[in-house]
């Protein structure tokens, strides 16, 4: 008898081990998902933001996503998309710099420079630096006036906007709308974060616009009026490149109505995320805000 009681007693306790060794088990099952889905949303300044996995497509964060904004010098994505898309690209063609182009920077007291010197040749492929590092609004005429059709120069340039526009239709930006080449609008210059990462995008697509939105500085080498040569230095004003580990791009944007803009992309590990934020409150704010988002659509 005693031998049984034993008996039953050590069934008892092993049965115990048993249920509570699965209880753990259980409860760790339980557990590792709930971990896993407490990631926190972000806050950020910017009025609106968006951000997607680029590979898939698939939304990653919202914020007022869909409300149209004016967005500065994020205009010049479309800017270059339009010249990246022309029949038979030359990058190598030569553009005479105007003096329309420099009256121009005089003429808007928001106009970024890429200091183009009047006289001077540059090649397409230089603008397209000029035009996405230091965000020159002289560059972004040199090639409307480059790429548009027309008899006269007015002609050009609201012939090159049509593209801009036509090309968002394209696209299915259902909420963007252009009315200059710089972002330097007259009230109808409009898009979204969620179009205008579709529209970074759809640019990262060019090899050419990858190389120059990644590029933190550049030296180039143009030709003067004279025949001689001079070397233009450019610096990028997205501040996330060598700030932010995996960056790719792709360009800033500001003003007075659009306050401060950041379309932004990073790779790590074979993913990439890409965004926007748009009526930041600082030109710090908009990219501790770009960061917030990268990590966020790293994790999701």
């Amino acid at each position: 008898m005693k031998i049984g009681k034993i008996r039953k007693r050590g069934i008892r306790r092993a049965s115990a081990v048993v249920v509570t060794a699965g209880a753990v088990l259980t409860a760790g099952a339980v557990t590792a998902p709930a971990q896993a889905a407490t990631l926190k949303t972000p806050s950020i300044v910017a009025q609106g933001g968006f951000v997607m996995n680029n590979g898939t497509g698939k939304s990653l964060f919202t914020k007022a996503a869909d409300t149209r904004r004016s967005t500065g010098s994020t205009t010049k994505i479309m800017t270059a998309r339009v010249v990246l898309a022309q029949a038979n690209l030359n990058l190598d063609s030569k553009v005479t710099v105007q003096k329309a182009y420099s009256d121009y920077i005089v003429d808007n007291n928001w106009a970024s420079s890429a200091k183009l010197i009047v006289g001077d040749k540059v090649t397409v492929r230089q603008l397209l630096y000029g035009l996405m590092l230091p965000s020159g609004c002289d560059a972004a005429y040199a090639l409307a006036d480059k790429f548009g059709s027309g008899s006269t120069r007015a002609a050009r340039v609201k012939s090159f906007i049509g593209k801009m526009n036509s090309t968002a239709k394209s696209l299915g930006l259902k909420n963007t709308h252009f009315d200059s080449f710089d972002g330097i609008g007259k009230g109808a210059n409009y898009s979204t974060p969620r179009d205008l990462t579709k529209l970074a995008s759809s640019a990262m697509k060019y090899s050419t616009f990858r190389t120059v939105v990644k590029t933190k500085s550049t030296k180039q080498k143009v030709t003067t009026k004279s025949g001689g040569y001079r070397n233009m230095s450019w610096e990028n004003t997205n501040a996330l490149l060598g700030s932010y580990s995996g960056t790719i791009g792709v360009k800033t944007g500001s003003g007075p109505e659009a306050k401060y803009c950041l379309v932004f992309a990073a790779t790590r590990s074979g993913k990439t995320v890409i965004g926007t934020v748009l009526a930041s409150s600082s030109v710090a704010n908009r990219t501790a805000d770009a960061k917030k988002l990268m990590d966020y659509g790293f994790k999701k």
